[in-house]
């Protein structure tokens, strides 16, 4: 998608008004042990393979998310609050040519939702989901 944001608006309204079919496996909700699994319980190096998939996104802030865009992705980042309570939604799509393609989501809640670990846990799934593209680029070609 060439960045069209009315389009990309329309897709965000599009999932997030029925997330259980776009995502059936649910929202991700972040804890002690999937922090674990992406090892992030271990001492923070700046790993520069992972640091270049965050590095060159467009922001655009509204008064209810956060989008970051690149040729690659879009991630759209929801804040709410709900009785005192902050949470956070990171909705994680990938940036195609016809409509974005929502991949995963993920949710943090209390000691887990600060925006340093957001963006860490982010730049984790980013760099899984590339990954996994890369794969599938390279099994595609030899078939």
């Amino acid at each position: 998608m060439d960045n069209n944001l009315p389009q990309i608006e329309e897709y965000y309204q599009k999932i997030t008004a029925d997330i259980n079919t776009w995502l059936p496996e649910g929202i991700i909700e972040v804890d002690l042990s999937l922090l674990q699994s992406l090892g992030l319980l271990k001492y923070h190096s700046l790993d520069k393979k992972n640091f270049t998939l965050t590095r060159y996104f467009h922001l655009l802030e509204s008064t209810d998310k956060i989008t970051l865009i690149n040729e690659q992705f879009i991630v759209w980042i929801v804040p709410e609050k709900t009785d005192n309570h902050a949470l956070t939604y990171t909705l994680i799509a990938l940036n195609s040519p016809d409509h974005p393609h929502l991949e995963t989501a993920f949710s943090t809640t209390g000691i887990y939702n600060s925006s340093r670990l957001v963006l860490r846990i982010l730049e984790k799934f980013l760099y899984e989901i590339q990954e996994t593209e890369d794969a599938l680029k390279m099994i595609r070609r030899t078939s």
